[in-house]
């Protein structure tokens, strides 16, 4: 099954770096209520913007989401230090919440650059937490598909040395915009395809907004681009699942993958106004 994080809590969004720093926890907690509702898995949880403060910030966010949800989180920052934080709030808060059992936070993100595996992997076992891992390095953003494949194959090694199982790495690699670099959805494509061949087990995910940026009626390309992920072996997504077309893509292409008995789940959308 797609695993679907939705991504609107994050403070390089205006209108929740306005809350985050007002403590407006009625708009927070909404804004994770309605991606939840509309069919998000994991909640991401991002103040990356707020420098000086993001541990605190990162302390509010998890307990203020974790109030009104049951779903995990995504706890999502470049500092090491606000990750544990953000971790131990959440285990903490598990511990004493009902309904959380054996639902296992993420972390977003580790790269290939050494500092940064050994800052973090050490996390990842430590709180038994999923991780996403883009597929870039010291030497900078990859541009095809094997540059990706190559820093896939550093994370794995890596994580195997700390007795993280494959499973538990989702590699995000990395999709570009198509209206600067039109051969990009396919080097994303491929390196999916080669990275799921050469560490079984291991799963992908992506942002996958970032495709079409700079272009008119995103949200078109957005689904159909996601359709065609998900059909090429994508397992998970960060995006804003409650967009009525990343709604409706998703279900068509459950359909069309035949991940959806009888196209039950097409149908009832279809009946209750999502497509």
């Amino acid at each position: 099954m797609m695993l679907i994080i939705g991504e609107r809590i994050n403070s390089s969004r205006k209108t929740i770096n306005e809350a985050i720093t007002k403590k407006d926890i009625k708009f927070i907690q909404q804004e994770a209520v309605s991606q939840v509702n509309a069919g998000a898995d994991m909640i991401d949880v991002n103040c990356g913007t707020n420098v000086g403060k993001e541990k605190s910030d990162m302390e509010w966010l998890v307990k203020s989401v974790m109030e009104v949800v049951n779903a995990p989180l995504v706890i999502d920052s470049p500092d090491a230090a606000v990750l544990e934080h953000g971790l131990k709030v959440y285990t903490d808060l598990v511990k004493n919440k009902s309904g959380m059992t054996n639902k296992r936070p993420m972390i977003n993100s580790i790269t290939g650059e050494t500092v940064r595996m050994n800052g973090i992997l050490p996390l990842v076992k430590q709180y038994n937490t999923m991780v996403v891992a883009l597929t870039m390095d010291e030497s900078g953003m990859p541009h095809n598909a094997q540059q990706r494949f190559d820093v896939a194959k550093k994370v794995v090694t890596a994580a195997k040395e700390y007795g993280i199982p494959a499973e538990d790495i989702y590699f995000d690699c990395l999709v570009r915009p198509i209206s600067t670099e039109p051969d990009q959805n396919k080097e994303f494509w491929d390196s999916i395809i080669m990275i799921k061949k050469g560490f079984p087990g291991v799963k992908t995910t992506c942002g996958l907004s970032n495709i079409s940026f700079g272009l008119p009626n995103r949200h078109l390309i957005n689904s159909y681009f996601f359709a065609i992920s998900m059909y090429i072996g994508l397992d998970s997504a960060v995006v804003d699942i409650t967009q009525k077309e990343m709604r409706q893509g998703l279900l068509i292409a459950n359909a069309l993958l035949n991940r959806d008995e009888f196209c039950l789940n097409y149908i009832t959308g279809t009946r209750e106004g999502k497509i």
